[in-house]
């Protein structure tokens, strides 16, 4: 494994634990590229090594907001519990060889526009500060719950990009409360998802040591650093980061596509009778 790899590596965990630390979400949404373009790895390694990686930094960010009881259980079961039912049904779905790989790889794509769209349309952090308490529709909620879940397990990602918004938008969630309550459910979601897929990517475990080294540096420059941030200008920047990673992974899931079509041998010609 070569030098510039793991420094590839500990440099996108770095800026994946950054992200997580500043916004509570949405740093996730970045390994899977990284680690099918970056690393060249094949999706069924990639996915489950993206969950576990997702769930030990998400566990390491949650710490401070735990410490500072900053996590709702209340909106946390009501959309966690149906988005671990829809990450175990995912995961099940990908194991079984349902899903192929161009679909995966369509779905975070279409996942990353998504979110770089609700970043866009996001209010800014004093704005969030002031959002009411009061609870939205709870199937919506719940309804919200699923459709994470299944992203999770299909896709391997943590989800947060749509946790939050969910939180603030429907449960009424102040942006830091929102934050805290998205991790502890990312690195639930995470780690079902992990169960669900019943693979352990033994291949790309030596990734994972640099992803976590500087996801950790990320986390601690992030919390250090989010008191001074601009939300919005640093949300704009991600919402870019976003959309570069959906043109990617699409392009990466047509060529797989392709790939998998020119494989695929033309039926035998009969021969005509005369």
């Amino acid at each position: 494994m070569s030098a510039t790899l793991l420094l590839l590596m500990a440099a996108g965990g770095g800026l994946i634990g950054f992200l997580l630390a500043v916004l509570g979400a949405g740093g996730s949404i970045l390994l899977l590229p990284l680690l099918i373009s970056g690393a060249g790895l094949p999706t069924r390694e990639a996915v489950p090594l993206s969950l576990l990686a997702v769930t030990l930094l998400a566990v390491a960010n949650a710490g401070p907001y735990l410490r500072r009881r900053q996590v709702a259980p209340r909106p946390a079961l009501i959309l966690g519990v149906p988005a671990l039912a829809g990450s175990w049904i995912g995961g099940t779905l990908v194991k079984h060889g349902l899903i192929p790989e161009p679909v995966q790889l369509g779905v975070f794509a279409a996942a990353a526009l998504v979110a770089a769209w609700l970043l866009s349309r996001r209010p800014t952090g004093t704005q969030t500060a002031r959002a009411p308490r009061s609870g939205g529709s709870p199937l919506a909620l719940a309804g919200q719950g699923v459709l994470v879940g299944l992203l999770t397990g299909i896709a391997g990602v943590g989800g947060g990009f749509a946790i939050v918004p969910a939180l603030v938008l429907l449960a009424g969630l102040p942006m830091p409360l929102a934050s805290g309550t998205s991790l502890v459910l990312i690195a639930t979601n995470s780690l079902v998802a992990l169960a669900a897929l019943g693979h352990w990517p033994a291949a790309g475990l030596p990734l994972l040591g640099p992803l976590v080294v500087g996801g950790l540096l990320g986390a601690i420059g992030g919390q250090a650093l989010a008191p001074r941030l601009s939300d919005r200008h640093l949300r704009q920047g991600f919402a870019a980061l976003l959309v570069g990673s959906a043109l990617l992974t699409g392009a990466e899931a047509f060529q797989r596509q392709r790939t998998t079509s020119s494989a695929v041998p033309s039926p035998p010609t009969v021969p005509q009778q005369r």
